[in-house]
């Protein structure tokens, strides 16, 4: 059964702080590559969710540089990923300008094609700061690029898989078993008895 829990967007921040400058040696550097800046913003987005989404070709995950989707990467996939994203992990809308918050995303383009992913990180006189990798940044104020259009994606949230415990309906009802719910695989803090 599908879940939602909140984006931790505080951590999607810490993420983008500790590795704005340098390479977590856990992801393949795609600077030369085309850029890394959706990589980057992936990888920022996933520690603020925790959930990746291994459908295959039309999923978000990153296992090894051999072993991903083409949304951990490229921007426009990421784009289609996260706005139509029904299943497991983050999901989002495309929004106003004033509508981001911190760990959401902006995508900028010049004729006619989006090519560069940032996450953004806080506000300051009026423009969104922003961090990002390619041209490394943080807390760089979106006021400073040059673009003809942008996007604004807000992180609605993130889906998760949970247990089905009907059973333990079933077979407490029937006076057959006691089921212990075992949280420890949720990914969810279990309820606290006061």
């Amino acid at each position: 059964m599908l879940v939602i829990k909140e984006y931790d967007r505080e951590r999607a921040y810490e993420y983008a702080k500790r590795w704005a400058f340098s390479r977590n040696p856990l992801f393949r550097n795609y600077s030369g590559f085309g850029g890394n800046c959706t990589n980057f913003v992936s990888q920022a987005v996933y520690a603020g969710s925790c959930v990746m989404n291994f459908t295959p070709v039309l999923g978000w995950y990153y296992i090894s540089d051999a072993d991903r989707t083409a949304s951990w990467t490229g921007v426009e996939f990421f784009y289609n990923f996260i706005t139509s994203n029904k299943g497991l992990g983050p999901f989002g809308r495309e929004v106003g300008e004033g509508e981001l918050d911190v760990g959401d995303v902006i995508q900028l383009s010049n004729a006619g094609d989006y090519y560069h992913t940032l996450l953004v990180v806080g506000a300051a006189e009026g423009s969104y700061l922003v961090s990002a990798q390619s041209d490394d940044a943080f807390e760089r104020p979106l006021s400073t690029y040059t673009y003809e259009r942008a996007r604004f994606i807000h992180i609605d949230g993130v889906r998760l898989e949970v247990p089905d415990f009907t059973d333990c309906f079933d077979a407490l009802y029937n006076g057959t078993e006691i089921i212990l719910n075992d949280y420890s695989e949720m990914q969810m803090t279990p309820p606290q008895n006061e």
